[in-house]
């Protein structure tokens, strides 16, 4: 790999890092106040917002700086998120702010990817780099759970920092500030992430000729065919796979009677299986055959449903772990498919932003609908069905599309 890619990916695992354990802190925080459970899918919602709202101008302000700096910034965006939070602005706005963040970030690191990395490597950068977002997660799920446990917040320590913030303070200040430290170092590391030295021609700064510009180039991107392929699958899978997210944690409390801290962990088995899926196919699937994984994609969709059935936490524990195996197994190959294609048609940063639109549109739409559902009493068990049958029905009716298209380019009609 390049100079400057291990450290572009220790960044962006301490940044992921932080950004999943803050998440279970602020779903504890809003238990703390006694808010009821729907608002805890708004905090998800509050964070992925800007990326559908910014989505036109993040591509190319990610194309008009260098990118490690535009992430040491949006770094620095994060840290002011969460000092929001510890002076108890309410953890959806707080969260917000973080997303803000991230919704910059995003476009700036997988830009910085494509620059650095050749083709031939790109699948293999998408392992790593998706190696490093499940193991933030995996370790974030983890650190959360542990910045919430009454054990952690008992310590002399955290009872000390608590004294020093006094009673207006949020009761998980220490956890908080231990966040703090954690985006720092993403900063730091961001900083010292080499130039890739690509430049792209200026564009215009006018809003109007930039959400026209942002148009065509989603357009652009969803009628190639390779590209629209793999944003349609992607798009499905960030969708779902988010609202799952919490989902699962609300299945852990209602079926197997979880507390916060430990339903916390059990999401660890859907990383551990992403990890070793996302190696697998990082080493084992090249560019040219990434369409051949769609499959897996209603395998993934029955192992969903199947785990809502589990009534006990040994059976639970290996569906989700090869649940998360499948899922990194789909993922990687569509999301390098996605940025080679990205990349030929558009330019690196616009090309993220257009696919992180795509992505984060269907996150705010299945995060809503979830949100209502819970708001109507309806049981989780028919709720991860019904998103698990979900994944299969519109996989299967990808892979029939996409069929119908070859068979069709085979008799040299036009698709």
């Amino acid at each position: 790999m390049p100079p400057g890619f291990h450290r572009l990916i220790a960044a962006q695992f301490s940044s992921a890092l932080a950004d999943n354990a803050l998440l279970i802190v602020a779903i504890a925080i809003l238990a703390e106040r006694q808010l009821p459970g729907w608002w805890a899918p708004l905090l998800k919602f509050s964070f992925t917002i800007f990326y559908v709202l910014l989505a036109p101008f993040i591509g190319p302000l990610a194309d008009a700086v260098p990118k490690a700096r535009l992430m040491a910034w949006m770094n620095g965006l994060k840290v002011l998120g969460v000092a929001a939070m510890l002076a108890s602005l309410h953890p959806v706005l707080a969260f917000a702010i973080v997303g803000l963040g991230a919704a910059a970030y995003a476009p700036a690191k997988y830009g910085l990817l494509t620059e650095m990395v050749p083709p031939s490597r790109l699948v293999a950068a998408n392992g790593w780099v998706e190696v490093s977002v499940v193991c933030a997660a995996l370790l974030g799920t983890v650190l959360g759970g542990v910045l919430v446990s009454s054990g952690w917040r008992s310590t002399l320590p955290m009872l000390a920092l608590q004294g020093l913030f006094g009673s207006g303070s949020p009761s998980m200040a220490g956890s908080l500030l231990a966040l703090l430290c954690v985006y720092g170092v993403a900063a730091w590391l961001n900083l010292g992430i080499p130039d890739s030295g690509a430049r792209y021609p200026h564009s215009s700064i006018h809003p109007v000729a930039l959400a026209r510009d942002f148009v065509r180039a989603n357009r652009t991107l969803w009628r190639d065919a390779e590209g629209g392929l793999s944003l349609a699958v992607t798009t499905l899978f960030w969708g779902v796979g988010a609202t799952l997210q919490f989902a699962v944690l609300r299945w852990a409390a209602d079926v197997l009677a979880l507390p916060l801290d430990q339903a916390a962990y059990l999401q660890a088995a859907v990383a551990v299986g992403v990890v070793a899926g996302a190696g697998a196919a990082g080493h084992g699937i090249p560019l040219a055959q990434a369409r051949r994984v769609l499959p897996v994609g209603v395998v993934l969709g029955g192992l969903m449903a199947a785990v809502a059935f589990c009534g006990s936490l040994g059976l639970a524990l290996p569906l989700l772990m090869t649940a998360g195996a499948v899922a990194g197994i789909l993922v990687v190959p569509m999301n390098a498919l996605l940025q080679y294609r990205g990349y030929q048609l558009l330019s690196a940063g616009r090309s993220v932003a257009v696919q992180g639109f795509n992505e984060n549109l269907s996150v705010l739409g299945m995060l809503a609908t979830y949100a209502a559902l819970l708001a109507l009493d309806l049981a989780i068990v028919p709720l991860m069905v019904g998103f698990g049958a979900t994944i299969a029905l519109l996989m299967a009716l990808l892979i029939w599309r996409e069929r119908q298209r070859a068979q069709m380019a085979a008799s040299g009609l036009r698709p």
